[in-house]
């Protein structure tokens, strides 16, 4: 049985918006650190071993397209996954392609 699923052009232009947030790998890294917690830029370096410069880019990009969000707390700012939909698209796609 085939599911009928009708989308709008607005519903492909969102998809269309995602997929290029989750197409490149730096941020899914982010991503993936992100889903233990909230996470200062510095950490997310570490954990990521990614440079400081494109963290923050990557971040920057995240952040305006209301993926993450930022909590300043002193010098520091900390960011975490405010769209837990983009986690179930990762693992949907991850599990579907086992």
């Amino acid at each position: 049985m085939t599911k009928k699923v009708v989308f709008t052009d607005d519903d492909l232009q969102k998809l269309s918006n995602v997929f290029k947030i989750l197409s490149e790998f730096s941020r899914l890294k982010i991503l993936r650190t992100l889903l233990e917690g909230e996470k200062c830029v510095t950490e997310i370096i570490n954990a990521t071993g990614l440079m400081q410069a494109n963290v923050s880019k990557q971040i920057k990009i995240m952040h305006d397209a209301g993926i993450v969000a930022c909590r300043p707390a002193g010098l520091q700012r900390f960011y975490r996954i405010v769209d837990p939909t983009i986690i179930d698209i990762c693992e949907t796609i991850c599990k579907a392609r086992k």
